[in-house]
């Protein structure tokens, strides 16, 4: 008889079956399965389907860098704005994948589709609303960050499309984290590759082929996830899965509304504190320019192709978590969590040294200005000196999402980010003349104690014991 495999071994020769079956997409129990392995077919869709969000935003500023520093600066400020959206995109979205993985957990999975039907509903309803404000209020939002005439000429059409079709982007995340929960990650990931190459193929040939400039990269990226969406829900309802909605689900349950909102209010909460973050540092760096805006928005962009592949890693910890506390199994989802951590930590930390090493030809791909490119390369290389530490801390904020516990990341973000971050870049970039270097520093420091401070928080387990 061979030797068992352990919980803290893979074999080579299994490690190729891992990444096949990943990529088919096959039921799989969670709360089962060796942790090892169950990390890896559950990660490897993750972080390629992160890898595709990746692939799109590059591709996206790679283009409209093109038609100039003005025109990225347009996409910098909307996607400023945009954070908001995100934010409660992704806090509706925290709040489904932990419900359903427990419910899954449970072994209750009439439960858990009745759970993904309302999230969509609320979620649908709530993105309706926000972009009619985009649609009327676009133009007023991008002044309100700063923009000049010669951006808000541009820019007010692109900001109304992107705004006023957030509920794409909306849906197409709400419904990829109910398959995440229910472990379903193979689906997910091809869901944004279908969404993601759409947009890649229509984005120059609406930005150049037809001409319309910077606001044809917001049709196209409308489209591409569009289609995403109604390849999802195509899925949901007529395909066999762990997931599988049926007419009977479509009705409005405020009970299970409510679990969803208690839960996803407080994610809704953690993601503006961490999103308008963002939206203080534009605030900032727009007083020095649009070539310090430009510089800091394709720099950013390079530093989320590093990073979404890194958060599917984090979302495989939050979903074994989510699966194995509701299989009463706590330590396990500990032990998936620091399996998350240690992968990641080596993930991000080699494309953190490849990119201080090679800031400067990697932002040179887009940009030719020199003054865009000086600010580029100095904020790569200043933010990714922190990647191990985002690492930690991003498998951290998963877990703690994963087990329904989403008051304790925000806590941390408050202190964090809107008691530490903007005050000290503001500080640094104003009081000590450090300009736009100030906030590339800030951001490097601020996530680097969310990283210390959300480990000491892990170690005491009080996640464990949440209910959802």
């Amino acid at each position: 008889m061979s030797a068992p495999i352990s919980e803290n071994t893979l074999p080579r020769s299994s490690l190729w079956h891992v990444v096949v079956s990943s990529f088919k997409g096959e039921t799989r129990d969670y709360t089962t399965e060796t942790l090892h392995r169950a990390v890896l077919f559950l990660a490897v869709p993750m972080v390629l389907e992160m890898a595709m969000e990746s692939i799109f935003a590059l591709a996206d500023v790679f283009w409209v860098s093109r038609l100039g520093s003005d025109a990225v600066a347009v996409v910098g400020l909307t996607e400023s704005i945009m954070t908001v959206i995100y934010a409660v995109a992704i806090g509706l979205a925290m709040a489904g994948a932990a419900i359903v993985a427990r419910r899954v957990g449970e072994r209750d999975d009439e439960e858990a589709a009745r759970s993904g039907v309302q999230v969509i509903l609320l979620g649908l309803f709530v993105a309706l609303g926000l972009g009619l404000i985009g649609i009327f209020f676009g133009p007023s939002l991008l002044h309100l960050m700063g923009a000049n005439d010669d951006i808000l000429r541009i820019g007010s059409t692109f900001s109304r499309i992107m705004i006023g079709g957030n509920v794409t982007v909306t849906l197409i995340f709400l419904i990829n984290a109910i398959f995440r929960g229910a472990g379903d990650a193979a689906f997910a990931m091809r869901t944004l590759i279908l969404a993601n190459s759409l947009n890649i193929i229509l984005g120059p040939c609406l930005i150049f082929g037809l001409g319309l400039g910077v606001t044809g990269a917001a049709i196209a990226t409308n489209i591409g996830r569009g289609c995403g969406v109604l390849y999802q829900l195509y899925h949901l309802t007529r395909r066999p899965g762990r997931i599988q909605i049926a007419r009977r689900h479509f009705v409005f349950e405020p009970d299970v509304i409510w679990s969803i909102f208690r839960v996803g209010s407080t994610g809704i909460f953690q993601n503006l504190i961490g999103m308008t973050s963002w939206i203080g540092l534009v605030r900032i760096l727009s007083q020095f320019g649009s070539s310090a805006l430009a510089g800091y928005t394709i720099a950013i962009r390079l530093v989320i192709f590093a990073i979404l592949p890194a958060w599917g890693l984090s979302n495989a910890g939050a979903t074994l978590v989510g699966q194995n506390l509701g299989a009463k199994q706590p330590d396990r989802a500990e032990s998936a969590v620091w399996i998350a951590v240690r992968y990641n930590v080596i993930f991000l930390g080699i494309i953190g040294a490849f990119f201080i090493a090679l800031s400067a030809p990697i932002t040179w791909l887009f940009t030719q200005e020199p003054e865009v490119h000086r600010y580029a390369t100095q904020a790569l290389w200043v933010i990714a000196l922190g990647f191990p530490f985002y690492a930690a801390g991003m498998c951290m904020t998963s877990a703690f999402n994963g087990a329904g516990d989403t008051w304790t990341p925000t806590r941390l973000n408050i202190a964090c980010f809107w008691l530490f971050e903007i005050p000290f870049a503001w500080c640094l970039a104003e009081k000590f003349s450090k300009g736009p270097a100030g906030v590339f520093i800030a951001i490097t420091i601020a996530f680097s104690l969310l990283a210390l401070a959300g480990l000491v928080v892990f170690r005491r387990g009080g996640w464990k014991t949440v209910k959802v």
